[in-house]
This record gives C-alpha cells, structure tokens and sequence, in this order.
C-alpha cells in the first residue's frame, strides 16, 4: 500500500512537473512572440511616422503623459515614433520667442518661463529633467516597442548649446572666426549667421568630432535600445559623416535614419528617407491658390527622374517648424486641409503626423515657452485612422524601397483634377481630387465599379466620357470592387 502511495505521488509530480514545463513553454512561446521584429524595408514601406513634442503634447510635458497614449496612436497606422530632442537645454544663452536670451530677462518669474530650443543640446547623453528622468524614457520606448511601434530620436549633430561640455574640454571642434572666438551657424550661401544664436557651429574638419559624436548615438542604439534617428538639418554635416556613424551603429542592430534634407546623395549609404519639402511647399501653394494640380503632376514626374527607385521621402502638411513658424494647417490650407492630407498618405513615400494634427490643432505651438495641444477627438482622428488603416493594410501604399507603381491617370480638366493610381501585387487604389476653391467638371480615362473608400460607399463609373462634378477640394479614394 505504501508503495502505491509513493508512485501514485511520483506520478501526480511528474504530472505536475509536466504541466508546470507546458505552461513555461507556453510562457516563453509568448514572450517570443512579443518581441519586436528589427526595423527593416517592409515594415517601413507601410508605416504612419509620429513626431513627438513632449514639452507641448500635455499640460504636464512628460513621458509618463505621452506614454500614456501610445497604444493608440496604433489606430492612426503610426508605426514610428520620432521624438523631438529630449536632451538637457543650453542654459547659457536660452533664447526666448522675442530673440531675447533668458539670462537678460531681469523679472525672475518670466525668465523662468523661457524654457528655451529643445535644439540647443549641452548633452547628448542626457535627459532633460523638463520631461522626466531616464527611467521614465525608458519606459516610454518598451511602451512603444510593446504596441509594435519602433522609436526615434531627434539627433542634432550640427551644433551644440553653449553650455556643452566639449565648449571647455574640446575647443577644436567648434567653428571660430578670425579672432578665435566660438560663432554660430553661417549660412554657406551668404556667408552671414542663420540667426541661430542659441548654438554653437561644429567643425567636421576635425575627425576627432566624428568619433566623439558617433560614440554618443551609439549610445542610444546599444544602451537604451531606441530603433534609428532623425537628423536635423543633415546636410549641413559631412555626408561621410553620416555614413561612418550609420556603419558602425549598424553593427549593434538595424535602425532606420531620416533626414531633414532632400540631397539624393545623402541617400546613397547614409539615410532611408528625406523630407518632401518642395512637394510640402507645392501643397501649401495649391491651397492658397498659387499652384495647381498640373504643377503637382510636372512635380511627381521631376523627382521619379531625380531620385533612385529605392529613395523615397516623408510627405507631411505640418511638422514642428511649419507650425511655429510659417502657421497652423488651417492657416495655411483652410479648407483644403483634409484632401492635402489625404495626398501625404496616398503618394509615394512616408505620411507624418505631428503632435496635435490629429486632434485638429488650429494654433501655433510655441517654441521657446510651454505650451500644449488639444486632446479632443474631433474631424481628423477618424479620417487619419482610415487613411493610417489603408496605408498599413494596402500594398498599393508601399512607400519604400520597393514602392508601390505610381501611375498619373489623364483627365479633361488637368488643372485643377489631380489623379493617380498605385499598384502592387494584388492591390490598387484610384485617388481623384479637385484641387480647387471651386466646383469642377470633367471626365476620366477610367472605368469600372469602385468601392468609394473613406465613405464606404459604391461609386460607378460608367465609360470615360461620363461627365462628374466635383465640390471645391472634393476628393475620392478609390478601390476595386
């Protein structure tokens, strides 16, 4: 009988033990299955890019508070985070909204309202303690990688405030005039300041700067696991430059490099994606009625000749400087803000949403001053989730390296009806729109039945010489029925 009893236990704890086995299998099956795939060409060619402004994107100016809402920010297709800079700001000469620096403000109260240029870095290394501390960052990057999401950071290797470190320990590797005096930033085509005053010029004739400056974005990529950077005004630094820092920080994990820049040549090693700003700025100019659709089409044509196939560049109608500085999306679209936005999801490359876009944002942030972004739901998070749902699910959308075919569809009316269509594999999608402040007729080299996509509704075009009329800045998505 004791015997029984002892293999009946010998049983029921291998029983047990197997149990407990599936379950850490299981568990690790899970955990396995969490784990966020390398940054890499097919995730990118179908993603919704998000630029985060911490400081303005709550009332509290956090990670912990933008944290907080990443998990949908999956609703509007985003698949890449990039984070304005979250480095400590140069105390000495913080500049204010008026070009004032801080440290001349006499009254105490205002002076501690200047908050100064999140670019106007004193440590590369560092967290500004304005947004939290390194743990909280932390967190708000495994938030990100756990909702599939990859993050970037705003990588300024053009200058430095003028507290940095390498101001005292490393003299040689600023600019200097004749007199041996630090300068700011010149504008190589005139010579003369850009008016940057808040930082310091570095100077890439000294390679010790490339080692030191490569040592610190390797950083970020090998210690605190962030997926690639955004460069800003990256042709203002050495494309060799550029190229070293991606080979080496490559050899920790792949990542992903945008380029406030359209220069091709910054594409050939160095960067993934560049800034569409003449497209941006066509955009802007067929809202205010300066331009049309024919100079969008010459546009498209110019730069599937001037850029390679696998180039590709960010479409945006707002990001932090259109926004301070030249104006809100209403300001400068009205009522053609919704089809230009719907044009950035469309077209060849990569859609930007930047912080407050998605909530209808009608102000102009401040820049050097606290200020924060509306949080209601209103007209444009539901047509940024359908467009965000399109491009992540439709291989038509394909926006990199190997895009989607682009193909402009002729109508009667080229001046004001913009229309295309893309393709790949199996998928296609038809966008037509009048790009106008009046009612538009005219007919299409198209037909077929179509599922009219952000109305979900049927639309029929009968044969190609059918006349349709379109209301000012009307547009419609099409997809094959």
């Amino acid at each position: 009988m004791k015997r029984f009893i002892i293999a009946a236990l010998a049983v029921s704890m291998l029983a047990a033990c197997k149990n407990e086995a599936s379950e850490d299998s299981i568990k690790k099956e899970d955990e396995k299955a969490q784990i966020l795939a390398p940054i890499n060409d097919s995730i990118l060619g179908q993603s919704v890019i998000y630029e985060a402004n911490i400081r303005q994107y709550s009332p509290e100016g956090t990670f912990n508070e933008f944290t907080k809402d990443i998990p949908q920010l999956k609703e509007l297709g985003v698949k890449v985070i990039w984070l304005m800079p979250v480095y400590p700001i140069s105390s000495v000469k913080r500049k204010a909204t008026d070009g004032r620096f801080a440290e001349e403000i006499e009254d105490a109260k205002e002076r501690e309202k200047i908050l100064g240029s999140y670019y106007a870095i004193s440590d590369y290394t560092g967290i500004n303690p304005e947004f939290g501390t390194l743990e909280d960052f932390q967190k708000l990057v495994k938030t990100a990688h756990d909702n599939n999401i990859y993050v970037i950071l705003d990588w300024v290797a053009n200058h430095t405030g003028w507290d940095h470190v390498w101001i005292d320990e490393h003299p040689e590797f600023y600019t200097k005039n004749e007199a041996g005096e630090i300068i700011d930033p010149i504008n190589p085509d005139t010579g003369e300041s850009w008016g940057w005053t808040d930082v310091a010029d570095l100077n890439y004739d000294n390679k010790g700067l490339w080692t030191e400056m490569r040592k610190e974005m390797r950083y970020w990529v090998e210690e605190q696991n962030i997926d690639g950077f955004r460069c800003d005004v990256a042709g203002e630094v050495p494309t060799e430059f550029w190229e070293s820092a991606v080979k080496e920080i490559k050899q920790v994990k792949p990542i992903f490099m945008l380029a406030e820049s359209e220069d091709k040549d910054l594409f050939e090693e160095a960067f993934d994606m560049g800034y569409n700003w003449e497209g941006h700025h066509i955009l802007n100019a067929i809202a205010k009625g300066e331009k049309n659709a024919k100079d969008l089409s010459d546009y498209l044509k110019k730069i599937d000749t001037t850029y390679k196939e696998d180039d590709y560049l960010m479409n945006f109608v707002t990001n932090h400087d259109e926004n301070s500085w030249s104006g809100s999306i209403n300001e400068r679209m009205g009522d053609a803000a919704e089809v230009m936005t719907a044009l950035t999801f469309t077209m060849p490359g990569m859609p930007l949403i930047y912080s407050g876009q998605e909530y209808d944002m009608q102000k102009r942030l401040r820049f050097f001053e606290k200020d924060t972004i509306p949080h209601q739901k209103n007209k444009f998070w539901p047509i940024l989730s359908k467009l965000g749902k399109l491009k992540n699910k439709n291989l038509a959308l394909e926006g990199s390296k190997t895009p989607a075919k682009f193909l402009k569809i002729e109508n009667s009316n080229e001046s004001t009806i913009f229309s295309f269509e893309r393709e790949k594999d199996a998928d296609k999608i038809i966008f037509i729109g009048n790009l106008s402040d009046t009612s538009s007729s005219f007919s299409i080299n198209l037909e077929g039945n179509f599922i009219d996509y952000m109305n979900n509704e049927k639309v029929f075009v009968i044969d190609k010489n059918q006349k349709i009329e379109f209301s000012p800045w009307e547009y419609k998505i099409l997809i094959i029925q």
